[in-house]
């Protein structure tokens, strides 16, 4: 769990709530479900025009990533490659068989693999780099999800503000409802504005933040595997993958 993200959401809510306290609202003031209904449906149709269905699905998956991203431990990483690598000095290639059984991640039991297999170093490279693309390209797009809900929510907003207000203007005659019309009105611009910025946009950054550093820890893998592959010293092969880290 991320705390730092968790508070971070959490203090969005309690600002717009202590903001409109201490303006001299009521919490009733912020709750509109017509305005509701116009943003997050609006936003959500509005992305369900855009978005590729396996894309959404993605997105989707990848939400959680927000609160609980995924283990990225790079400087972990290059000791195991380093430890491969001596073991490779030691008994062969084939003596690393027993750690493909013990690797979860899709993408290292594949990287073992071919060099188990004794892919040559260039071929190995270009098929993991194109895996390592791939990857990082769908994993971005689908961060784009967000950014793109963040663009549409203001625009949503606005429209429910002027629905609101056209609402108002058709009860001019009673004064009484004008002062709620209006403030009702102003709730969706809330909703907009409040999605986008306290939610959407950050998490597309951070969500853009995390697939950058999983594409990075994967070009790791690959630089040590084709090193392994063309039978670098050990030491060597951690001195290059500390470069990384910096």
């Amino acid at each position: 769990m991320d705390i730092v993200s968790v508070v971070g959401t959490i203090l969005a809510f309690v600002v717009i709530i202590v903001g409109t306290i201490l303006k001299g609202s009521s919490l009733d003031a912020l709750w509109n479900p017509a305005a509701f209904v116009i943003v997050f449906l609006g936003t959500f149709a509005a992305l369900l025009v855009q978005t590729p269905g396996p894309v959404l699905k993605r997105a989707w998956a990848m939400l959680p990533w927000v609160y609980r991203p995924p283990d990225i431990e790079s400087e972990n990483l290059v000791s195991r490659i380093v430890g491969w690598s001596e073991i490779s000095r030691r008994t062969g290639l084939l003596g690393l068989e027993p750690a493909i059984e013990r690797e979860q991640d899709p993408f290292i039991r594949k990287g073992l693999q071919l060099l188990v297999d004794g892919t040559e170093p260039d071929a190995m490279r270009s098929v993991l780099e194109v895996e390592v693309f791939t990857r990082e390209h769908i994993d971005i797009e689908a961060a784009k999800v967000f950014e793109n809900a963040g663009a549409y929510s203001p625009t949503m907003g606005i429209i429910g503000a002027v629905m609101g207000l056209m609402a108002v203007m058709q009860n001019l005659a009673d004064p009484s409802k004008l002062g709620h019309g209006i403030a009702a009105a102003f709730v969706a611009t809330i909703y907009g504005i409040g999605l986008a910025n306290l939610l959407a946009l950050p998490m597309a950054a951070r969500l853009k933040g995390l697939a950058r550093a999983r594409s990075q820890m994967r070009e790791i893998l690959v630089e040590g595997l084709v090193s392994i592959a063309q039978g670098d010293n050990p030491r060597h092969i951690e001195s290059k993958l500390q470069g990384f880290l910096q």
